[in-house]
């Protein structure tokens, strides 16, 4: 049996979004390695409550890296640092007995904290909600082969697809840009037949409301793309400028 690890906790503590916070110490004993990095917070939870505090309050759904709510700064990387992992995926053999581990909410103008690790990221749903559909023809479920799509164009479009919206790019830009996050859905449907009907009016309305909800601007330090747990390529900004560019021309603007 591997054995057990004691941690001490630096975590960010937030009443609620009026509230300035804090950094709060706690302690994390009897830790498995074999724990996910949300089950060593449930257990130190759990010790909270026995205690009569409140627990630690944080985001989390799945637990197998496919909803995006489990967004944290650890030891100050999203996600934890480690390459293609959430944070729900990130194992505490990662970290070394008697570490001082630092957690902190997202830090963004766009993502405000609701409660100590808690952000709002609706204003993706809202950039989402401008463009990420397609009008096409409801009822029965067409052939797959139907409409022919290359294996090129049909691979990179799953690639970007991939992308699930827990906001890391944005965490970890300086700039708090969330352009990584905007030309992965941009681009998926971009790429694909079903996509065309929208294609101009998809791109004006999801950049639009990117600035509108107050994101920054990229300076392309990569930093997105190094922390994306779904290893979102930095290409697929440059495919949104071309996208942006197209729609502009079109429309008559440039």
């Amino acid at each position: 049996m591997d054995k057990l690890m004691n941690l001490k906790l630096k975590v960010w503590r937030q009443d609620d979004a009026d509230d300035v916070g804090r950094f709060e110490e706690y302690q994390a004993d009897d830790i498995s390695p074999d724990m996910s990095f949300l089950e060593m917070l449930d257990v130190v939870n759990e010790g909270l409550i026995g205690s009569g505090k409140e627990p630690i309050a944080f985001d989390s759904d799945c637990r197998e890296g496919i909803c995006g709510s489990c967004s944290m700064v650890i030891n100050g990387t999203a996600h934890g640092g480690q390459k293609g992992t959430t944070a729900c995926q990130l194992h505490m053999r990662h970290f070394s007995d008697g570490m001082t581990i630092t957690i902190e909410p997202w830090r963004a103008t766009a993502f405000p904290v609701h409660r100590d690790l808690v952000v709002d990221r609706t204003a993706f749903d809202r950039i989402q909600q401008k463009g990420g559909f397609i009008s096409v023809r409801t009822g029965s479920v067409p052939d797959a082969n139907a409409i022919p799509v290359s294996k090129d164009e049909s691979d990179l479009a799953m690639d970007a697809a991939q992308c699930i919206g827990c906001g890391a790019c944005v965490a970890a830009c300086k700039n708090a840009s969330a352009m990584l996050f905007v030309a992965a859905k941009i681009s998926h449907l971009s790429l694909v037949p079903q996509g065309q009907p929208e294609r101009e009016r998809r791109a004006l309305a999801m950049v639009k409301q990117m600035d509108d909800e107050g994101f920054g601007n990229c300076t392309v330090t990569g930093s997105c793309e190094a922390v994306c747990p779904k290893e979102i390529s930095l290409d697929f900004i440059a495919r949104m400028n071309r996208e942006y560019g197209r729609a502009l021309i079109k429309k008559g603007t440039i």
